[in-house]
């Protein structure tokens, strides 16, 4: 069970694991701190999430796409497959500037979707894969360190899998600005916010953006420590 001590109490989980933490720990409460500023301001055109969400959407060349409630607190995402924006409730019924920004955020993925935006299917092609990597990489490792040198292929199985969930984390950065600048754009030209509203909106996006990075780098910092961790065994041998 050494190496499984060693997983878990060396020195990298100081050096990767705690930044990662707090760095996303900050990210969180800057959109949450945005988002509730932004919800307490109503709109001068009263519009609500789900009214902006399928006006930006049909404006943008997105058709058919269904609008709907879902429980949570921001929750909202798009749907490729059934081409369905949802979106929590503090979103689809209120009026607000944050409401209405996330839910034009929202909107864009779906113009996204309807314009075959490359990044976006580079990232929906990786989702499957993705949800294997990101729920069996680290146990891989964890029981590859277990194991006699013999099977550090098994730790280098565990790293690849983690590696393909960072690429996931990279290639959603530009997905996701580019959904903020498409939303942004045509909650302009259509003037469904006026210039003072859209500046909330784009402090709300762009708190919700940082939480993107956020992740990204987390899960870099989490790959450099799982090969910090395979190369320090090596050490050892």
């Amino acid at each position: 069970m050494r190496g499984l001590g060693f997983y878990y109490y060396d020195y990298t989980y100081f050096i990767y694991v705690i930044p990662a933490l707090i760095i996303t720990m900050i990210a969180q409460i800057r959109v949450k701190s945005a988002f509730h500023k932004y919800s307490q301001i109503a709109t001068m055109k009263n519009l609500t999430g789900a009214q902006a969400a399928d006006a930006v959407a049909r404006y943008g060349g997105a058709y058919g796409v269904m609008v709907r409630c879902i429980p949570g607190e921001l929750s909202d995402n798009y749907d490729p497959r059934s081409n369905t924006i949802s979106l929590s409730g503090d979103v689809y019924s209120a009026s607000t500037i944050a409401a209405v920004g996330v839910a034009a955020h929202e909107a864009g993925h779906a113009i996204q979707h309807a314009k075959d935006f490359l990044p976006n299917k580079i990232r929906t092609a990786l989702v499957p894969i993705t949800n294997i990597g990101s729920n069996l990489a680290i146990p891989i490792v964890i029981i590859g360190l277990i194991l006699p040198p013999q099977y550090d292929f098994v730790v280098n199985f565990g790293i690849i899998l983690y590696s393909l969930a960072v690429l996931f984390q990279l290639v959603t950065l530009p997905v996701e600005f580019d959904a903020s600048r498409r939303a942004i754009k045509a909650l302009d030209e259509t003037g469904i916010l006026y210039p003072d509203e859209l500046e909330g909106a784009k402090k709300v996006l762009t708190a919700a953006a940082m939480t993107y990075l956020a992740a990204s780098f987390a899960a870099i910092l989490n790959l450099l420590r799982l090969l910090a961790l395979a190369g320090n065994r090596r050490g050892r041998d």
